[in-house]
This record gives structure tokens, sequence and C-alpha cells, in this order.
């Protein structure tokens, strides 16, 4: 299958799908008479899990190191699923981040409406980092 046909069927722009071979995320691709890529029918799949693992948060690297050798259909079901593991403890802990962020603007939120309309917010400034400190636990910067 040509490049366009590849493109068509994988909703991927001719370009990226380039820029992957660059990468080295697809394998040897064949080169008919003309010259034109020609892309084996399982390329079309791959890309598909190329792009569900950067949805995931995966870099190109770790993909990469995840993908079977070139020209081999066994993945490393260890390595797979150590990957995929990591991926699970990365998300826990960004949303554990994000969930004390969103905690934190709550109550600067609550504290800026607290105050009388017109006042000036930065007067309570230490009060509302203050605040903050505490709610992230160490009594240090916020980070």
């Amino acid at each position: 299958m040509r490049i366009g046909e590849l493109a068509r069927d994988s909703g991927l722009a001719p370009s990226r799908i380039r820029y992957y071979e660059q990468q080295g995320l697809i394998g040897s691709i064949d080169r008919g008479l003309n010259g034109y890529r020609q892309y084996s029918r399982g390329t079309r799949q791959l890309l598909e899990m190329i792009v569900v693992a950067q949805q995931a948060g995966f870099s190109l690297d770790e993909i990469r190191n995840l993908l079977p050798p070139h020209g081999d259909a066994d993945w490393s079901r260890d390595k797979l699923l150590a990957a995929l593991k990591g991926k699970m403890i990365d998300i826990e802990t960004l949303q554990q981040r994000l969930s004390a962020t969103h905690s934190g603007l709550s109550a600067v939120i609550a504290r800026i409406e607290a105050l009388p309309p017109g006042g000036d917010c930065f007067e309570n400034a230490e009060d509302v980092l203050a605040s903050l400190r505490e709610q992230s636990g160490d009594g240090g910067p916020i980070a």
C-alpha cells in the first residue's frame, strides 16, 4: 500500500507517517520500481498503536523501546507490562499533583471571593500564600 492510501486509512498525514519512519518506529519500507514507498498492511495497525501510546503519555523513545524488533511480530509481554504499569504510576502521581493544585486554587478563589468588592487582592497575598503552604504540607515554597 502506498503512503496516500495508508494516510487515508490511518487518518494520519503522510508527513507524520514519514516522520515515524525516520524515527525508526516503522520498519524498513520497500520501494516499488517507481520509487514509491510500499507499506505492509500491518503498518496501519502499528501506526494506530503508536498514536494510542502517545495519547497515553508515552514518548517516542519509550514507544521505540517497546516495539518488537523490525520484522518481528512478537511483543515482549514482560517489557510491555512493566512499561504500562510504570505509566500508570506516572499518571497516578500526576493526578495527585493536579488534585493538590486544584485544592490550592479553590482555596485562593474562596479567599479572593471573601474580599469585599473592589478590594485589593494582593493586599492579602501573604495570607493566601501561607494558606497554600499549609495545604502543600511542607511549609516551603509552592512548587
